[in-house]
């Protein structure tokens, strides 16, 4: 939560097989719809791995039984978690904060990211195991699209625009969080973004690195017929490869950004005001609410 300014993005290269679960959730708890929008988040999600993989009739209904499936766990027994997590967000905000606890919030979810992708393996594994070569070649024109789109939004050629672009970027997540900044935050935010050790091309290869991963993982598992128990195992190392990449230039490069990272949220939330503190608590505190309304649903439809 505390991470409001981005001046680089080392964790959001995340393959998008394991991030569609909670694409639903982000985009929902981002505006304040999440208790009506909740409900809709399978189909949601459902789309949104259809894009990549486009099911074929024997998938289709699979897929849609996994994502109720797993939402309907996340629902009853990890929004009591999540509403905690943002109700200890809406204390520390009234508060400084360093840069080992904004950190921290990057951790805490990421916690919460490991237990929910672990409810998601089997029935992941299972699909996966499924997966054509017709479907490999579409997921890999998909990336390829994405990776232009990515270029086009973060490589500008002019170094002006990229810059404009990323100052806008990063005013525009702190701002989503803390209301509208001043002048003078926002020359912080510009000053912070200038410093980034941030590269767009070193991040833009390795997520076509890791993409090939992906590619190259799926069709060994197909090919060798893997079981299921071997397709878990394969993408937790997938994974895992995304969060450390196994190459030694590129894990440095995530560390300091990450670090830099840290240190920025921590500035840009202490240079706050008191209003925007509140601002900012006050809109976790309707999240927390939502979270809370649709746990109390959950056990009205369970009884």
């Amino acid at each position: 939560m505390l991470r409001a300014v981005q001046t680089g993005r080392p964790w959001t290269s995340r393959l998008p097989i394991i991030g569609a679960l909670f694409t639903a959730l982000t985009l929902l708890s981002a505006c304040s719809a999440l208790r009506l929008g909740y409900s809709q988040a399978p189909e949601l999600a459902y789309w949104w791995f259809d894009g990549y993989a486009d099911f074929n009739r024997a998938q289709s209904p699979k897929v849609r039984e996994a994502l109720n499936d797993w939402f309907k766990w996340n629902r009853s027994t990890q929004l009591p978690d999540y509403a905690a997590l943002l109700a200890k967000a809406e204390v520390q905000l009234a508060s400084n904060v360093t840069p080992a606890q904004a950190c921290q919030w990057f951790d805490d979810v990421n916690s919460r990211l490991d237990v929910a992708l672990e409810r998601a393996l089997p029935s992941l594994a299972d699909i996966v195991l499924t997966a054509t070569p017709a479907q490999l070649q579409h997921l890999e024109k998909r990336f390829a699209k994405n990776n232009q789109e990515l270029l086009s939004d973060y490589a500008q050629p002019n170094a002006d625009d990229r810059l404009k672009a990323a100052v806008k970027r990063s005013v525009e997540r702190a701002e989503s969080l803390y209301g509208k900044l001043d002048g003078a935050q926002r020359e912080r935010v510009t000053a912070a973004v200038i410093n980034s050790p941030f590269d767009v091309e070193l991040w833009a290869d390795e997520r076509k690195a890791r993409q090939q991963d992906l590619l190259q993982t799926v069709r060994r598992l197909v090919g060798e017929k893997a079981s299921g128990e071997q397709a878990q195992s394969a993408v937790r190392v997938l994974v895992e490869r995304t969060r450390r990449s196994p190459r030694d230039t590129y894990l440095g490069y995530q560390q300091r950004l990450t670090q830099y990272n840290c240190a920025v949220a921590s500035q840009t939330h202490n240079f706050t005001t008191p209003a925007q503190r509140k601002f900012a608590a006050q809109k976790l505190k309707g999240w927390e609410g939502d979270l809370r309304a649709l746990m109390a649903a959950a056990a009205v439809a369970a009884n």
